[in-house]
């Protein structure tokens, strides 16, 4: 008798595999929906930050700037007994109420003590993507930014005459908007109309909530003070007044209403000099930029594109600072992105301080993207947040000062003050590129708040400088705070030196060419850095090359290819004997630094290259071909073109444009690369937060007019972050007056 097949087995082995794949289903739909929950959780977060801000702007105006009733009684009431001058004078008195990591932009190299010579400090990564590249359609005229009007909850872009980010930016068109709304001559008549013993109201709705909150428009004025004027049973609680507190009072309401902040106004005077396709297609790769890091970084400082996570190695390690969103927040001003903007602003009223942040901070990098970008960011707009801010972070700062010297420490711990130097860097040494860039921030800070002791501080490390002696006329790039004795003798106008001699000429253009001091300073540094750094290739290559101990080393960072700009900058704005020789050097390291990226197979620039019979303008070692997002060479484009109009200088641009979507472009933002010279170079997986500061924006203005950030009525600092030049600029904002004593900050 055959034996009978059981069918047992096989169910059972169907019914474990089904189980098995039922399993893995699960699996993998559950962390979908993990990762999609994530990313709704994040877009909430940035929504409710803005919600919440534009709630606490509503109800700041319900409860103190447009209110007839409640708080205004309230106020009444308690001053009902006191004399009127008292009441003003309170009122009057309320009113006045790190390291070096691999991403460093400025100083990217390390000192290697066992070879002694400065090292690249590399990061693994392993991911290698290829980038996209995006055509785009024509922009049409772009619509321009009302000087004056109604208060929106941005401060600026009034009457919503922006368009939705929703719609392409393509779709801009340009319209004429009013300066000054009528509603300004219409308050002054009913003011001169009615009694004004409603002054305390008025002034006092007026400054009530101001600490975070843009300077109001001549409209919103007018519209405070008529309310205030309308709410009579406040008024008859009031103690009445005497001629002469009646006449203060007058002169007081009447400053309060006819006092207008101006906001910058985002317009180009020539169209025909505007390229709208290249232009456009900027303005894309900064949304690109900006709304991954929102979405993956969002409050960081800077994001992992690959990863898709924040960068917590960077040089702000992983506090919360919000780098990219202060480093890029003009940025998406100057580029017409309202809803960007508006949750850049959000965010920096609703999050930024260091008044916990426990780690230690440069000073420069610090001081040159968050003090540069909040004073921009004022000069532009009016808004007294962006000018708290700056003063916050100045004065977390100060305690580096506090030195035998005056030259500040480059390290700072905002929460306890304690202050340091780099340990690499020759002896603890202080580094020129950094106590030398904060001339521009601090000599503004201090004109805009009217307290003289952020100058102080800058103007002591200028006398210190002006007055020690100095090696062939050269600044070497290390001096002690202590002793004030410079360091090993090592020269760059590259890392470590670089942006010192750029704040001696743009000190001078800042102060509407008064500051002569830093201008002579500026011209003798630059001859003998000609004189001794400046060379000609055999091929007829400008480079100037690092000097360490009297030889040079042939070699030229990218950092330094700022200089061409620099040169020819500063041959334009003075006739003298220097001009022609500062704009031959000028064009010839501009140059250069664009040999040096079509000469790579990614025709993007490597961090340093070198001159030899073998090789010009090219890297030799691995550690010399890396490229991090760098600014510097497209800067110099960009100012050769607005002094020359030569169209080679666009066109580079738009090369360096393409070869960026090209290579560094990724699904999830911009990262650098590894080898510019691969044809599918690894990805370092970083998207500096300088991308989007100035890397974006030199380049959004190289392909707009002129008349966009005129070089005459702006300075950019070493972060690309303009700021306006005295006596030329509307949007200077000089304080009144400016305080005879220092605060006890430092």
């Amino acid at each position: 008798m055959c034996p009978k097949n059981s069918k047992t087995p096989i169910f059972l082995i169907g019914g474990i595999c089904f189980v098995i794949v039922l399993v893995a289903i699960c699996g993998v739909t559950l962390i979908n929906n993990i990762n999609l929950s994530n990313i709704i959780r994040l877009n909430e977060k940035v929504a409710s930050d803005s919600m919440a801000t534009s709630n606490q702007q509503h109800q700041q105006y319900d409860d103190g700037d447009g209110g007839g009733d409640g708080d205004d009684d309230d106020e009444a009431d308690a001053a009902g007994g006191e004399s009127v001058n008292d009441y003003l004078a309170g009122l009057e008195s309320e009113r006045r109420l790190s390291q070096y990591t691999q991403s460093h932009p400025k100083n990217i190299f390390r000192f290697d003590k066992e070879t002694g010579m400065m090292t690249e400090h590399h990061q693994q990564h392993n991911s290698n993507e290829e980038a996209n590249r995006q055509h785009n359609s024509p922009e049409p005229p772009r619509n321009e930014m009302s000087a004056y009007g109604s208060w929106s909850p941005l401060g600026l872009w009034p009457n919503a005459r922006i368009v939705d980010n929703d719609r392409n930016i393509d779709t801009l068109q340009v319209q004429e908007i009013n300066a000054i709304s009528m509603d300004t001559n219409d308050s002054v008549e009913k003011f001169s109309s009615k009694t004004v013993a409603a002054s305390g109201l008025a002034t006092s709705t007026a400054t009530s909530g101001s600490a975070l909150r843009p300077a109001p428009t001549a409209h919103t004025a007018a519209a405070s003070t008529r309310i205030s004027l309308d709410n009579h049973e406040s008024f008859n609680r009031i103690a009445a007044p005497s001629m002469e507190a009646m006449a203060t009072i007058a002169t007081t309401i009447a400053t309060s209403t006819t006092t207008v902040s101006p906001v910058l106004v985002i317009s180009d005077k020539n169209v025909s000099m505007i390229d709208y396709e290249k232009r456009s297609h900027v303005v894309k790769m900064m949304q690109h930029a900006w709304q991954n890091y929102k979405l993956y970084a969002w409050g960081k400082n800077e994001l992992r594109p690959l990863s898709q996570r924040a960068h917590i190695g960077s040089i702000f390690g992983s506090q919360e600072l919000g780098a990219t969103i202060i480093d890029g927040l003009d940025t998406l001003y100057i580029m017409g992105l309202e809803n960007e903007y508006k949750e850049g602003r959000d965010w920096i009223e609703r999050k930024f301080s260091l008044d916990n942040v426990t780690a230690d901070l440069s000073v420069f990098e610090t001081n040159i993207r968050f003090i540069g970008g909040l004073l921009t960011m004022y000069a532009f707009t009016g808004d007294n947040l962006y000018k708290e801010r700056a003063q916050h972070v100045a004065d977390k700062l100060l305690p580096a000062f506090q030195t035998p010297t005056g030259i500040p420490y480059g390290l700072v711990n905002p929460k306890t003050g304690l202050s340091k130097n780099y340990g690499w860097a020759s002896g603890a040494s202080s580094i020129l590129s950094e106590f030398g860039t904060l001339h521009l921030e601090f000599s503004y800070l201090s004109d805009i708040t009217g307290n003289p002791l952020y100058k102080e501080r800058v103007q002591t490390i200028r006398q210190i400088l002006k007055e020690i002696e100095k090696p062939k006329g050269l600044y070497p790039n290390f001096l002690n705070p202590k002793t004030g004795k410079w360091g090993q003798l090592h020269m760059s106008l590259g890392a470590l030196g670089d942006s010192f001699y750029e704040y001696l000429l743009k000190a001078w253009l800042q102060s509407g060419q008064t500051d002569e001091e830093a201008r002579q300073m500026f011209d003798e540094a630059m001859v003998a850095i000609i004189d001794h750094m400046v060379r000609t290739s055999l091929n007829g290559l400008t480079y100037v090359s690092d000097l360490k101990f009297d030889r040079l080393e042939h070699k030229m960072d990218h950092l330094a290819c700022f200089a061409g700009g620099l040169f020819a900058l500063g041959a334009n704005t003075r006739q003298n004997e220097h001009t022609e020789k500062f704009m031959s050097i000028g064009k010839g390291i501009t140059n250069t630094c664009h040999e040096s990226y079509i000469r790579s197979t990614t025709h993007l620039g490597p961090e340093a290259f070198r001159f030899s019979e073998a090789a010009e303008a090219r890297a030799l070692k691995s550690n010399e071909k890396y490229y991090i997002l760098r600014p510097e060479t497209v800067e110099s484009y960009l100012v050769l073109w607005r002094l020359t109009h030569d169209q080679k200088y666009r066109d580079w641009g738009w090369d360096a444009v393409q070869a960026l979507e090209q290579h560094c472009r990724t699904p999830h933002g911009y990262s650098g690369i590894k080898n510019v010279y691969q044809d599918a170079p690894q990805k370092d997986d970083v998207q500096q937060s300088f991308f989007l500061a100035e890397t974006l924006k030199y380049l959004y203005l190289l392909f707009s007019d002129d008349s966009l950030i005129p070089l005459d009525e702006w300075v950019f600092n070493t972060e690309a972050h303009p700021l306006p030049i005295k006596g030329s600029n509307i949007y200077y904002r000089q304080a009144a007056s400016t305080s005879a004593a220092a605060t006890n900050a430092s």
